[in-house]
């Protein structure tokens, strides 16, 4: 699991920087600096939004895995982040819907390439990545 959530991280990262670039001149040519800056924030969001969740597997398997492989744990944490998540992004969105300094028309489109461009870098990180069947020690 944590092969695909670091090779998830990774690619993650190297396809935000990409869109980050493309957003933001595309975004400087559509609406100038507001453009600019819904660009950043819509990309910013996304990533970190789910890299929360990413981190979330990762600390919630530690903690399974030092309780004796207790699984309930694990989706205690990641439920928990889900739902915090979940508040936030409405908070976050209720309080850009009137923010003046951003441009709404870069905004959401920015934001749904950047989640769906996220989710297909985990889905790929996912099918390429092999897990054993058995449990293997990790070195």
């Amino acid at each position: 699991m944590i092969k695909v959530l670091t090779r998830s991280l990774v690619w993650g990262g190297i396809v935000a920087l990409v869109l980050l670039v493309a957003a933001s001149l595309i975004g400087w040519f559509v609406a100038g600096g507001p453009g600019l800056l819904g660009a950043v924030v819509a990309v910013v969001i996304a990533v970190v939004f789910l890299g929360i969740t990413s981190a979330s597997i990762l600390i919630g398997a530690r903690i399974a895995k030092a309780r004796g492989g207790d699984t309930t744990i694990l989706f205690a944490i990641v439920g928990g982040t889900w739902l915090l998540k979940f508040v936030l992004f409405i908070v976050l969105m209720i309080v850009l819907m009137g923010a003046s300094w951003i441009s709404p028309a870069v905004f959401g489109p920015t934001l749904i390439i950047a989640v769906v461009a996220q989710l297909v870098v985990d889905v790929v990180a996912m099918l390429r990545t092999r897990v054993p069947i058995v449990d293997q020690p990790e070195p």
